[in-house]
């Protein structure tokens, strides 16, 4: 079997591929947690979502928490509790009194992370802590110009707001997002493409999770402006490893990936604002068992 061969029949060998690279060709590097990395600059993967859901199979991923994260995101929320209710605590390490006291806020309390910055950009700041209505909806204003303006090249997103970014425990790690509408072949429908720039990558632990979110994404917004999908690009600046993570990557290696799993969204839904997690199901996913690994705060 050639590379080519394997590539298009297991698209997350390029993930394998990623974590090999680090391994072998990454630089050691302090870094903010104290935990130390592994590290390479500038990396690009390229996943065709017609191929199937690019959801890791080399370890069982929690479809729950990429799902509800992102839902959560789109809602703007910024407060963990509603994660919480929906039994997902991925983000309770940063929400911790300890950690949102540095910035005056109280527990539970992230301030302006992705939610905030993609659907109330900008916006003025109350004395309280709390934002008023007054910024930039990034994703209905996306909408709006994919809807209307295909051809534009300014169907951009940003979570990395300058004024902003030293006023969280974990500033934005996935920055910037473009879309991308294609022009169509004979008789199908134009294809939605998305190409993430992440500044940071937490290879093992957090990079699955991204490709899975943002496809997810791309297949839900392409549903709400009647486009069909067509690939997500994945561009990372710092891709690392952390140290106590090498080991579970080397295990990670010894595995055979498998088929992907498709993506089912539920068709009625035609708003992004409408999609609740009961809308969003995978099919035929068949992962290998979980790796365990400890988060860096």
């Amino acid at each position: 079997m050639t590379v080519e061969d394997l590539l298009y029949s297991f698209p997350m060998q390029q993930y394998l591929n990623l974590l090999r690279h680090v391994l072998e060709n990454g630089v050691q590097k302090d870094d903010r947690t104290g935990t130390g990395t592994l590290s390479v600059f500038g990396y690009q993967m390229r996943f065709n979502l017609q191929e199937g859901f690019p959801l890791l199979t080399t370890k069982k991923l929690s479809t729950r928490a990429i799902f509800q994260e992102l839902l959560w995101f789109l809602k703007g929320d910024t407060n963990v509790k509603s994660l919480q209710e929906v039994q997902v605590t991925i983000w309770d390490e940063w929400a911790t009194a300890e950690q949102t006291a540095k910035f005056g806020r109280l527990e539970g309390d992230l301030g302006p992370v992705y939610g905030h910055q993609w659907r109330n950009f900008g916006a003025t700041r109350n004395p309280d802590g709390t934002y008023q209505k007054n910024g930039v909806d990034q994703i209905a204003r996306l909408i709006d110009g994919i809807k209307n303006n295909p051809d534009s090249r300014r169907h951009i997103i940003t979570g990395w707001n300058p004024k902003e970014a030293d006023q969280v425990a974990l500033p934005p790690c996935h920055t910037l997002f473009q879309f991308y509408v294609s022009q169509p072949s004979a008789g199908l429908r134009p294809a939605l493409s998305c190409q993430l720039y992440q500044r940071s990558g937490d290879t093992f632990l957090g990079v699955p999770f991204n490709i899975a979110s943002y496809s997810l994404l791309t297949h839900m917004i392409a549903q709400v402006c009647d486009l069909q999908v067509g690939e997500f690009v994945h561009t990372l600046g710092d891709v690392h490893l952390y140290l106590n993570h090498l080991e579970q990557a080397k295990e990670q290696l010894t595995r055979e990936p498998r088929p992907l799993p498709q993506l089912k969204l539920n068709p009625a839904v035609k708003a992004i604002d409408w999609f609740k997690y009961e809308d969003i199901e995978i099919l035929n996913y068949d992962p290998q068992s979980a790796i365990k690994a400890p988060i860096a705060v």
